[in-house]
C-alpha cells in the first residue's frame, strides 16, 4: 500500500465574504447571513491564508483523502450560500383530491392528501423560508443542507403507501434546483 505524501486543497474567498477559522470551527459571513460549522477531524487542519481557505492533511489514508474532499465541498457550499443562497422549487400535483398546503410556524400542513381526514405534516429545518403560491412551493435559504432536508421532508410527507403508484401520482415533487442571487 502506497501512502500519499500530502494533500492540500484551496478554496478562494470572494471579496464580500469573510471566513473566520478558530481551530476546527469555520464561520462564514456574507450579505445573506452567517453560517457556522465544526469540522473536527484529528489529522486535517484548516487555515485561512492570503484570501484562501487551505485544507491540509499529511500522509493521508483513503478515509482522510475522502474527508478532505468532503470538507472542501461543505466550505464551498457555505461560501456560495452566504453569497447567493439556494432555492428549490416544488410542484403540488393531484388528480383525485385537491390538497391544500399551508405554512404554520416551522411546520407545513398538507390537508386532504388523497382524501385523508388528518393532515400530513412536514418540518421546516433551520432558517429556511417556505412560500406556497397556488401549486408552487418555493424553499429558500443559505444553508444547502437545511434547504435540501426541508425539501425531502415535504416529499416524504406525501409518500403514497398501499396504493398503486401508476394510478395515484399525487404528491409534492421537486421540479427545479436553482441558485439565485439573494435579495438585498
Amino acid at each position: 500500500m502506497v501512502k500519499l505524501a500530502n494533500i492540500t486543497e484551496t478554496i478562494p474567498i470572494p471579496e464580500d465574504v469573510t471566513v473566520t477559522i478558530d481551530g476546527a470551527d469555520v464561520t462564514v459571513k456574507g450579505n445573506g447571513g452567517e453560517l457556522k460549522r465544526n469540522f473536527n477531524h484529528n489529522k486535517i487542519t484548516i487555515s485561512e491564508e492570503e484570501g484562501n481557505v487551505k485544507i491540509f492533511v499529511a500522509f493521508p489514508n483513503k478515509k482522510d483523502k475522502a474527508m478532505v474532499g468532503t470538507i472542501r465541498s461543505h466550505i464551498s457550499n457555505m461560501i456560495y450560500g452566504v453569497k447567493h443562497g439556494f432555492t428549490y422549487k416544488m410542484k403540488i400535483v393531484y388528480a383525485h383530491f385537491p390538497m391544500t398546503v399551508k405554512v404554520k410556524g416551522n411546520l407545513i400542513n398538507i390537508d386532504n392528501f388523497l382524501g385523508e381526514r388528518s393532515p400530513r405534516v412536514a418540518k421546516i429545518m433551520g432558517d429556511v423560508k417556505v412560500s406556497v403560491k397556488g401549486e408552487d412551493v418555493t424553499i429558500t435559504g443559505i444553508n444547502k443542507e437545511d434547504v435540501g432536508q426541508t425539501m425531502a421532508n415535504i416529499e416524504q410527507a406525501t409518500k403514497i403507501k398501499r396504493r398503486d403508484p401508476r394510478v395515484f401520482q399525487d404528491g409534492i415533487y421537486l421540479v427545479d434546483k436553482t441558485q439565485e442571487e439573494l435579495e438585498e
